[in-house]
């Protein structure tokens, strides 16, 4: 969900979000301090999510990253998104503009796929998704996104998008190939959950 945003690869997640540029997990943008004024653990599926990365690369783009005890941003299993952007987007401008990056990336990335749900009546969007990458040695990494994207005003009343996404992640090609065979199983419970939960209330 989002204008996009990719993080260097594939040290971070490989999905883009937001907004139409590209960060560096550099001390300068990335921390995990709660821009957002949602510190977390979020809870999902009955799994708690802490707070462990953030970034805000404009006044109006804010991006935060949770993860489960035990697990790193630079290599993850699962991870959940939230996004901002302030900038006067609406849903489908930011769902329009992920999935022509990942048209695009079809170009790389053979196993490119992704599924467009649209939820009119509650001015939602979700974007399934799935993207690849190899590591130095050319061992795959399969990452699976699922991202909600809502309407959204900040405190000044500023329009603009939410973005609340799950990320599955598998490392070497025997964990990738059971990932993908997973998801027949894994997506819709997975789906299912992320349009039922009760997206945070930023404070900010």
């Amino acid at each position: 969900m989002a204008t996009t945003r990719s993080i260097s690869r594939p040290a971070r997640h490989l999905g883009t979000a937001l907004l139409a540029l590209v960060l560096t997990a550099t001390s300068a943008l990335a921390q995990a301090t709660d821009v957002l004024g949602i510190p977390g653990p979020i809870d999902f599926e009955g799994d708690a999510y802490k707070l462990a990365w953030s970034a805000q690369p404009s006044a109006t783009y804010i991006k935060q990253e949770y993860l489960p005890d035990g697990q790193r941003a630079e290599r993850y299993d699962q991870m959940i998104l939230v996004e901002t952007v302030t900038s006067g987007i609406t849903v489908m401008d930011a769902v329009r503009a992920q999935v022509t990056m990942l048209n695009q990336r079809r170009a790389t990335d053979p196993l490119v796929n992704m599924d467009v749900i649209q939820n009119e009546a509650a001015g939602e969007a979700l974007l399934d998704f799935i993207v690849s990458s190899k590591d130095t040695d050319g061992q795959y990494i399969v990452e699976w996104n699922a991202y909600r994207y809502a309407r959204y005003s900040d405190a000044g009343g500023k329009p603009g998008v939410m973005l609340f996404g799950i990320s599955r992640r598998a490392y070497g090609n025997a964990a990738a190939k059971d990932l993908l065979t997973q998801l027949k199983g894994l997506r819709p419970g997975r789906v299912k959950s992320l349009t039922q939960v009760r997206l945070p209330r930023p404070a900010r």
